[in-house]
């Protein structure tokens, strides 16, 4: 039997309402561990549902670095104003300010990337093999290898999150549909550097 302070306590630490926690802690019997895994699956289940609703609020958030040499601009979008004029949205438009900051994306998804510049990329990684002397098929791999890698260095979405690498960007705002219960979707930024 699931206790009140169980809820309380994955709610504490996951921010998902009490009946959806209360379903999670009764499926794993009591394993908060567990359910916070049951919840992971069920926001990536719900962040997919959701996806396909018009968001139609939000908010252009601003980020400048403390040595003023660094900002964003960021535009990201909810599907009412309620949510997002929300302490919790607006701690998220935050946190992707921050990780856009740091770690200077170019896009905002891998869908974002235009096929030029993977083309162009591909040219350079070709280059770069052309004398290995390895097999055309290996250095293919390889080439497909390092064009993987450049897409998720690049677009924002992909990216670990600054604050803990077990997670990207796009799980953060997975956590956030959960939370918030609505449709997040970042449209675009500008990032700005001395």
């Amino acid at each position: 039997m699931v206790n009140i302070d169980q809820v309380k306590k994955l709610r504490e630490q996951t921010g998902v309402s009490v009946i959806e926690c209360q379903k999670a802690l009764d499926e794993t019997k009591g394993d908060i561990e567990k359910a916070k895994e049951v919840l992971r699956k069920k926001g990536k289940e719900l962040a997919n549902k959701k996806s396909s609703r018009e968001v139609k609020s939000g908010l252009i958030s601003t980020y400048v670095h403390q040595n003023k040499k660094v900002g964003v601009i960021l535009d990201i979008r909810c599907e009412s104003d309620f949510v997002a004029k929300s302490n919790d949205f607006q701690k998220l438009s935050h946190e992707i300010c921050l990780q856009i900051t740091a770690m200077k994306p170019m896009f905002v998804g891998k869908e974002d990337i235009p096929e030029s510049t993977l083309a162009k990329e591909k040219e350079i990684y070709r280059a770069q093999f052309k004398n290995s002397g390895k097999p055309k098929d290996i250095m293919e791999k390889m080439i497909k290898g390092k064009l993987e890698k450049y897409q998720k260095e690049n677009s924002l979405t992909s990216q670990p999150w600054v604050k803990d690498s077990a997670k990207t960007v796009q799980d953060l705002i997975e956590e956030y549909i959960i939370k918030l219960g609505e449709n997040i979707v970042i449209k675009k930024f500008v990032r700005y550097e001395l």
